[in-house]
């Protein structure tokens, strides 16, 4: 009853309030450690997953339990608080709390739930198998529920796969999901995608990702003959191209993947990925690309985008079963380079308003939005492959949308140039009369210049 209603399930000797009765205890680590090891044996994908050690000695007791009587203190009982993902939601702060500390290598498993918001709004995950080959701690399968019941689906229509080569962040990944009532196949084992493909016959209907940038030590050199390879063989010294074949093959006849990338695979020839980037434009498979503000990532300050491709795009169906237009032969980019606000000194967000504004063009622009699309300059511009093809294949987007329209203010040019040019002059005598009143007070008080 409680798997079919997605609840996660403690059992009662795991339960809080037994550990938090016990937190004066000389004993609390093991009573930590036992209550890990309860709710590992009650949920079964969960073993070995959970951290333990809370018992070991190096760890001072009393301090240990003096967290746990504060952490007890925090007041999540009330009704308002008691929403089946309240533990999901504290989980996912403290992730992005502790990627914002940890800078870069905090980046490696955390992508800014603006970013991941963004890419699920845009491919409207409703029905069928959704797939991340480099899951982090598996907020794209997280927002995408999310996604779901907002719009009044069934989280029990998708089947959520992924992979994640780093162990750690693997763990999180499962307990993520698993708070959540998510079930998902991860796997047996973390693995590197390239290396050892966790789900080789896997062809899903949906594709989202934040693959890592720019990585060189990836052993292209021991798959220089691998099937994924349809486009072109990806150069070793960088794995971008490397992701996006594999993401393509993963792909259902109808399906669509969403991936993060830096802005160099948009226009970069370097080592063969200028032809790669050619043969996906020539095989119909580039959907839309989005241009995204600089400073979005904590692990990077690279300007990066977003890459859209999809099959058959000659018909489909999308949100609320929506016959979507034919798009082969057209590219819809949209620049949103200056979007977002700073949320804090270093660190840029896209707002609610933001995020929808750009998912509501894609979905306008491919027939299963609530309005009609129109190209909007120094914004977004639905390109034609000849468009494309004389621009030497760059997705860029700025090379497309053009130049926002000024606003015209019905003021003829002559007479606002005479305007602004007399206000400059009378500025520059204030300043002139300025800095002579200065050195005559200087002067005053002895002090010339």
């Amino acid at each position: 009853e409680y798997t079919a209603e997605g609840v996660f399930w403690v059992p009662l000797s795991g339960r809080w309030d037994r550990v938090q009765a016990a937190a004066k205890q000389p004993d609390i680590g093991q009573r930590i450690d036992d209550a890990m090891t309860e709710i590992e044996r009650e949920n079964r994908h969960l073993k070995n997953i959970l951290p333990k050690g809370y018992a070991r000695p190096t760890l001072d007791q009393r301090r240990l339990g003096e967290l746990v009587d504060l952490i007890g203190t925090i007041g999540l009982g009330t009704a308002e608080h008691q929403a089946r993902d309240t533990l999901g939601r504290v989980y996912e702060y403290f992730l992005g709390r502790f990627a914002s500390a940890e800078g870069k290598r905090g980046g490696e498993f955390y992508t800014p739930a603006s970013v991941v918001r963004t890419l699920v709004t845009m491919l409207a995950p409703y029905k069928g198998r959704i797939y991340d080959p480099c899951c982090g701690s598996g907020g794209m399968f997280v927002q995408s529920e999310k996604f779901i019941e907002a719009h009044g689906g069934k989280v029990g229509d998708i089947s959520v796969y992924g992979e994640e080569s780093n162990p750690n962040t693997w763990k999180l990944a499962l307990m993520n999901l698993a708070i959540r009532g998510i079930e998902a196949d991860l796997g047996p084992e973390a693995a590197d995608t390239f290396h050892k493909d966790l789900h080789p016959d896997l062809r899903a209907d949906y594709i989202l990702a934040n693959p890592p940038f720019n990585i060189s030590d990836w052993g292209g050199d021991l798959l220089r003959d691998d099937k994924r390879w349809q486009y072109g063989i990806p150069p070793t010294g960088n794995a971008n191209f490397a992701w996006v074949q594999h993401m393509v093959h993963h792909l259902a006849p109808y399906g669509i993947a969403g991936f993060v990338l830096a802005n160099g695979s948009m226009s970069s020839n370097t080592s063969g990925e200028g032809e790669i980037r050619k043969n996906l434009i020539e095989a119909d498979l580039v959907d839309c690309m989005v241009a995204l503000p600089g400073q979005l990532f904590y692990s990077t300050q690279i300007p990066v985008c977003l890459w859209f491709l999809a099959k058959n795009r000659d018909d489909g169906r999308g949100m609320a079963g929506k016959e979507l237009f034919e798009r082969s032969g057209e590219v819809l980019f949209i620049d949103a380079r200056n979007m977002g606000f700073m949320a804090d000194r270093t660190h840029r967000e896209l707002s609610d308003a933001d995020i929808q504004k750009i998912a509501d063009t894609y979905h306008n622009w491919r027939g299963d939005g609530d309005g009609e699309y129109a190209d909007i300059p120094g914004f977004c511009k639905a390109a034609s492959l000849d468009n494309i093809r004389k621009n030497g294949h760059v997705l860029t987007p700025g090379r497309y949308v053009g130049a926002a329209a000024m606003d015209d203010d019905g003021e003829p040019f002559e007479e606002k140039m005479a305007r602004l040019t007399k206000d400059l002059s009378e500025q520059l005598a204030e300043g002139r009369r300025l800095e002579e009143e200065m050195r005559k007070n200087l002067g005053l008080l002895g002090y010339d210049i």
